[in-house]
């Protein structure tokens, strides 16, 4: 569905498929549009969608795009619910790209690099995202995020104070949850085996060892407190404890559970929220830790265990049985290792909790990506527990 600068609805285009099955991946949409029909659009936002299945969010999807120059012909007409949303990203409004390519390229040539072209690869209620190419060559990425995680920068670069190559270089930071990071050559970790694995949490234990106990300095870069309650966690199960078998036993058990969990005696530190290797870039050198929007003031325990959750049990143990050495050098008495188990069941509702939130603050329509998200968290939860 196609609006002009002004936001005025123009109509839609034919019906386009694409091989990749995540709807919030949009650069093959982008690329083909701009060679079928000679149009340069920028995907603002879903419309809607039918999921295929509860994982990828793929099949049919109804986007809401801009387009560059003259209104095109021939289009069908069609009715959109172009109404205000509270919660609606600016990237996602008309005229919201612009802004934000405007403001990326401007900052790229005032730090040495003039003439950046923007590329779309990404739009969704977590995130926009464009490529930023030199005489062809990729030299940085924009990364725009909704209000929930305007604290990404600020975590940025409290990171890199502590071990600078493990997050990307943060170039610059704007209005609106803009951020410019420097290009990195490698690629993106998902199906990563244990080696990676293993070295990725290496390198983020001094991280985590640094910040233990630094809540003030942590909180003050405007990261949510998640440091684990009973209530929490209560609110997000309620609605389906007669739904969900074993659900009411594992929240009656809670507060047990949390007061065991302390008494192993990890400390609340940074958290990265969803370490999974594909979160990283996996190149020559050591990791680089991405996409830092998820992070809190928590428990550790939680990263490793989303680390390995995709090992085979065996390899996992072994990680989190090194991972645990190393909290024990840290902090002597613990037992790190107890912890972690303990803590399998309280991941499931965390993934929970985290969910929630993004349907709270994100607006409807954006509501299929996530909404069978909180249901199938807390039945992991249960199935761990």
């Amino acid at each position: 569905m196609l609006v002009d600068e002004t936001g005025a609805l123009l109509g839609a285009l034919p019906p386009f498929e694409v091989s990749v099955p995540w709807w919030q991946e949009v650069d093959e949409l982008v690329t083909g549009v701009r060679a079928r029909d000679g149009l340069q659009v920028q995907v603002l936002r879903l419309l809607d969608g039918v999921a295929a299945d509860d994982r990828s969010a793929g099949g049919e999807v109804r986007y809401l795009a801009q387009v560059s120059g003259r209104a095109p012909v021939g289009l069908t007409p069609a009715e959109v619910d172009l109404s205000p949303q509270p919660h609606r990203a600016a990237y996602a409004e008309p005229g919201g790209p612009a802004e934000s390519t405007g403001w990326a390229i401007s900052a790229l040539a005032a730090l040495g690099s003039p003439g950046a072209v923007a590329v779309q690869r990404r739009s969704w209620n977590l995130s926009a995202i464009w490529r930023l190419d030199v005489a062809g060559a990729p030299v940085a990425w924009l990364k725009q995020v909704p209000r929930f995680f305007w604290h990404e920068p600020a975590v940025l670069r409290l990171v890199s104070g502590v071990s600078p190559g493990l997050v990307p270089p943060l170039l610059a930071a704007g209005e609106q949850g803009r951020m410019l990071l420097a290009h990195l050559p490698g690629e993106d970790g998902y199906g990563a085996g244990a080696q990676a694995c293993a070295g990725i949490a290496a390198e983020f234990h001094p991280v985590q060892a640094h910040f233990a106990g630094r809540d003030t300095e942590l909180l003050a870069s405007g990261m949510p407190d998640r440091r684990l309650a009973v209530e929490l966690f209560a609110p997000v199960a309620q609605p389906y404890l007669a739904e969900i078998d074993g659900l009411a036993e594992l929240i009656d058990t809670l507060p047990r559970r949390l007061d065991d969990i302390a008494a192993c005696g990890l400390p609340d530190t940074l958290v990265h929220g969803d370490l999974h290797p594909g979160n990283t870039r996996i190149g020559d050198g050591d990791p680089v830790i991405m996409d830092w929007g998820d992070s809190s003031l928590g428990c550790p325990a939680l990263d490793i265990l989303r680390l390995t959750e995709e090992l085979p049990a065996a390899q996992a143990a072994e990680l989190i049985a090194s991972w645990g050495l190393r909290w024990r050098t840290a902090v002597p008495g613990s037992d790190p290792v107890r912890a972690a188990e303990l803590m399998r069941p309280v991941a499931g509702l965390y993934g929970a909790l985290i969910y929630s939130e993004f349907l709270a603050r994100i607006e409807p329509a954006e509501h299929p990506y996530h909404r069978s998200d909180v249901p199938s968290s807390l039945r992991s939860a249960v199935e761990r527990a």
